[in-house]
């Protein structure tokens, strides 16, 4: 690793992806490190020393470490002097800000179940999606699906009126929302909203090179 290129440890999941998903969408030059999630490597105590959280991603860049994708994310525009963080414009900071609170206290714990049973269960090898407890989160899904999809009927995205971060923490999960049988058919700007990003060659294929 050098020394001077910023390092970022990462695991196959959904946090990881959407900074992984920005820092090649930027052509950031950085250190890649996976971690083995089932051999314990984000237990390790050197691991555990840069994030106690035990959880990734997690940036180094120089003297700096920092976990939490959102914040991850706004420091590596900051780096570049990408509006995906506005820096210089304190409202549009509030904007992204909402989304990104929304996202995570809303919207992620409503996709959260799907997910977790047809993408988790699969890549890491934790048995077959079992479909019977996700028929009781279909209301929570719907009930903030309808925010969200109220939100983009005259928008492209969610936030400022271009692609910024907050894009990338609401879509992680729920842009696989087909093969986890996500019941967002019904919600055409949220659909429209997905499949736009998919055009993006950094968000369709963000993971390092192995």
């Amino acid at each position: 690793m050098s020394e001077n290129k910023p390092t970022i440890y990462w695991i196959r999941a959904q946090a990881p992806r959407r900074v992984l998903a920005l820092a090649r969408h930027l052509a950031i030059d950085a250190d890649f490190v996976e971690l083995d999630l089932m051999g314990g490597g984000l237990r390790t105590a050197d691991y555990a020393a840069l994030n106690p959280n035990c959880k990734a991603p997690t940036l180094v860049d120089g003297g700096q470490v920092i976990w939490e994708s959102a914040a991850i994310m706004a420091h590596l525009c900051l780096k570049v002097g990408s509006d995906m963080w506005p820096a210089l414009h304190p409202r549009e900071q509030v904007e992204v800000l909402r989304w990104i609170s929304w996202a995570d206290h809303h919207w992620s714990p409503a996709v959260a179940p799907f997910y977790f049973e047809h993408v988790v269960k699969s890549t890491f090898g934790f048995g077959t999606p079992d479909r019977a407890p996700l028929k009781d989160s279909v209301a929570d899904f719907d009930k903030f699906a309808r925010v969200l999809d109220a939100h983009l009927q005259d928008r492209s995205h969610p936030a400022c009126g271009r692609l910024t971060i907050a894009d990338f923490q609401l879509a992680s999960m729920a842009r696989y929302w087909r093969e986890s049988e996500m019941p967002m058919a019904p919600y055409a700007n949220i659909v429209r909203w997905l499949d736009s990003l998919e055009r993006l060659p950094a968000w369709a294929d963000p993971w390092p090179a192995s």
